[in-house]
């Protein structure tokens, strides 16, 4: 399968180099022509992953994650130069599941990029269900049935809670987590996972299902 990556970027040539590069490894790059119809030229591509910038002429970043996270949990990746912690913290509420701080490396844009594909897409293949607490985990679809509603979860949540599942009983340590989630924690800021974490929390909360992940302090989470 050829994967293909949706390039929200205005600046020209910062959007020509990465989809130059992401085709010498393989994937098909389309760069968004027009900053007033994203979504239109999204549904036009059909991507499997977004890179998002957050200055972006007429809306930002911001407001097209939204937009996207409407009818999509394509794994999205924010590229900023903005990268203090206030925007890191809103782009993963906004629920991107990734966020690269410009300049960037593209050998690592391109390593996050196959990582979070991997993550998206291979994972899926393994048990249908998982069920606790009278919540059933869909992995087919990565949505969570509980108190009547269906959840929809964005690709990390999805994954915290994949992990926390198959390890019922079981702390598993937060590096353990960023592990699982990014593949190489050197690239992670632990807040992160914070913040993933505690959006989790809420929407289980909001089914019901409040005080469903347990943390240990200092040492990670676990559901039991």
């Amino acid at each position: 399968m050829v994967y293909k990556i949706l390039i929200v970027e205005d600046d020209a040539g910062i959007a020509q180099a990465i989809a130059e590069r992401a085709a010498t490894w393989g994937f098909e790059a389309c760069c968004v022509q027009d900053f007033r119809n994203v979504t239109q030229e999204f549904f036009a591509f059909a991507p499997q992953l977004v890179l998002l910038d957050i200055m972006l002429p007429f809306y930002n970043g911001y407001y097209w994650c939204s937009e996207l996270r409407k009818c999509s949990n394509v794994p999205i990746i924010f590229l900023s130069s903005a990268s203090d912690n206030m925007n890191i913290v809103m782009a993963m509420n906004m629920g991107a599941d990734d966020f690269i701080a410009k300049p960037f490396d593209m050998e690592v844009l391109i390593l996050k990029i196959q990582a979070l594909l991997r993550r998206s897409y291979d994972f899926a293949v393994q048990a249908p269900f998982l069920e606790h607490r009278g919540a059933v985990l869909n992995t087919a679809d990565q949505t969570l049935s509980a108190g009547g509603q269906k959840l929809e979860l964005t690709k990390n949540e999805y994954r915290i809670l994949l992990v926390l599942l198959r390890n019922k009983g079981k702390v598993v340590s937060r590096e353990k987590l960023m592990e699982e989630l990014w593949e190489s924690e050197s690239f992670v800021d632990e807040n992160t996972l914070t913040v993933n974490v505690n959006r989790l929390r809420k929407k289980l909360a909001g089914a019901g299902l409040d005080g469903f992940i347990l943390t240990k302090f200092r040492v990670g989470y676990l559901i039991s």
